[in-house]
């Protein structure tokens, strides 16, 4: 059961304090848990996890609009995507640690749930539309831009990881490859491992639901390192 302590420290963290507790119960809840439970399946996130991604969508909209006036709309458009797919949200949910915060059944806890992208990824969306429930858009707002739109140089490098290694290693004359090493978990919900290379060195390895995603880590993982070494 999450405690009220663990909702104040989750509250303390965001730096939002809620009026109505219940929606920060609810964004926190999986459906695992309501099933387990025999409660009313409405008091899960999903419905929440909706409305925080219409949020998410308008504002950060509104922020390329806004900071990119040149820009087009084709190209609006796939940045926006880029901004707000299940791997971005999970790296800003991991940031806030939110998987610890979550309620789940003892079977998804057991098969790893509070650590899996796609949920943590989700209950950032419903994190969000429980504060724009609870403060309206102006509070929704500023927790997405403190915790979503921040940080984009680094954010960017995240989600542009496999381009950017890409011209770095041919700006270096090295060649690229990526590994598969193998895959976990039930046959519905699989997670692949992928090692990066360049030339013979491995650079960097990650995990994800799918090969792509799990090359997108690597990638990110193997700029980080490259950066830190004093490659550029």
């Amino acid at each position: 059961m999450l405690s009220e302590y663990t909702l104040s420290m989750l509250e303390e963290r965001i730096g939002y304090h809620f009026r109505d507790a219940s929606l920060l119960r609810q964004a926190m809840t999986h459906s695992s848990f309501t099933n387990e439970q025999r409660i009313r399946k409405q008091q899960h996130y999903e419905r929440l996890e909706f409305l925080g991604d219409a949020v998410l969508e308008l504002v950060s909209s509104e922020f390329l609009y806004k900071e990119h006036p040149q820009m087009p709309e084709g190209e609006l458009t796939k940045t926006r995507a880029s901004m707000v797919c299940e791997q971005t949200l999970a790296f800003c949910a991991k940031d806030l640690e939110l998987g610890q915060f979550m309620r789940f059944g003892k079977g998804e806890e057991q098969t790893g749930g509070r650590k899996r992208e796609s949920i943590v990824a989700d209950a950032m969306e419903s994190l969000i539309g429980a504060i724009y429930l609870d403060g309206g858009m102006e509070d929704a707002k500023a927790f997405i831009n403190r915790f979503i739109l921040s940080d984009l140089e680094d954010k960017q490098l995240f989600y542009d990881s496999k381009t950017s290694l890409q011209e770095l290693t041919q700006s270096l004359k090295k060649q690229l490859r990526y590994v598969e090493q193998g895959e976990y978990g039930p046959e519905h919900d699989k997670t692949f491992v992928v090692e990066v290379y360049v030339d013979s060195q491995r650079v960097g390895v990650g995990e994800g639901r799918t090969k792509k995603a799990a090359e997108q880590k690597a990638a990110y993982e193997a700029l980080l390192s490259m950066r830190k070494a004093g490659t550029r």
